[in-house]
């Protein structure tokens, strides 16, 4: 009687390699190395990405920070900051909200969901707002909407244009009614911005939703949007349920309200600082 089948297996022992020696482990890949384009759903090697942070394959532009938008769009160097250290009364003494403030404002090094100031954008001086998806999904809330209407009334008294990037996910559910109602302050700073016959141009980033869509992003003289940008209010799966219908594939892109006229033009995230200058020139009666 045989005493192995030939199914057996055999184990081969590397007679350099001591019985006490453990195997040596897979190597790791770090997480951030590589990312998935939400566009093309291609894997991309980060540094492939460039600092303008765009997809190679299908140019999807991926989200960035407030600081990294700076360094695309302004004259280096020409930054002011203005309106900072606005603190939250937490109205609604919402549990965990103050613990969750104070540790974005440790992870992104910002005071809040967006960056206001003055800067230079191809020698055109501008007052300018960045949203930034990065601190609780750029959700507006009462210091949002304090620093974006001072913004806008500081831009009236010295009589200067408006550029806003804005981005996000709608009003902060942690200031419930007093977070909708920056909708109505920022939009009444916005006309009293026009009244004085001054320039407003909205740039709409990936994504701009919510409470930001119904009020000050689509209250542009002029909207341009990034690439394959989500902008909308409600959510896509909320509206099918509501109307019954299945929506276009590209409902709520970039592309899709350009083709139905709520964007003026799509512009690619490098040529926007050039696109900024060219308007404001205009405005101005420069070109």
């Amino acid at each position: 009687m045989a005493l192995f089948s030939k199914k057996d297996k055999y184990i081969r022992i590397n007679p350099n390699r001591s019985l006490r020696e453990k195997p040596q482990a897979k190597p790791e890949v770090p997480d951030e190395l590589f990312s998935k384009c939400p566009g093309c759903k291609h894997t991309i090697y980060q540094k492939d990405l460039g600092s303008d942070r765009i997809c190679p394959h299908c140019g999807y532009t991926f989200r960035i920070s407030a600081q990294e938008r700076l360094a695309l769009t302004i004259d280096m160097g020409s930054f002011l900051e203005m309106f900072t250290g606005i603190e939250t009364q937490d109205p609604l003494k919402f549990p965990g909200y103050q613990k969750k403030l104070a540790s974005m404002r440790e992870k992104t090094g910002l005071d809040e969901a967006v960056v206001t100031g003055t800067a230079l954008i191809k020698g055109e001086k501008v007052a300018l707002g960045i949203m930034d998806s990065n601190f609780i999904m750029a959700s507006m809330g009462t210091v949002v909407g304090e620093k974006i209407t001072r913004l806008f009334e500081y831009a009236t008294a010295e009589k200067l244009p408006v550029v806003l990037f804005t981005a996000s996910g709608g009003a902060r559910m942690q200031e419930g009614i007093m977070s909708l109602m920056q909708m109505a302050k920022i939009s009444a700073a916005v006309k009293r911005h026009s009244n004085a016959g001054l320039f407003y141009l909205t740039i709409l980033t990936d994504p701009t939703t919510g409470g930001v869509t119904a009020s000050f992003a689509m209250e542009g003289d002029i909207i341009l949007a990034e690439p394959q940008s989500l902008v909308g209010f409600a959510g896509r799966r909320v509206i099918e349920n509501t109307v019954r219908e299945d929506l276009p594939e590209d409902f709520q892109k970039a592309e899709f309200l350009l083709e139905h006229g709520f964007v003026d033009a799509i512009v690619k995230r490098r040529e926007l600082p050039e696109m900024i200058a060219r308007l404001v020139r205009l405005h101005k009666g420069d070109c």
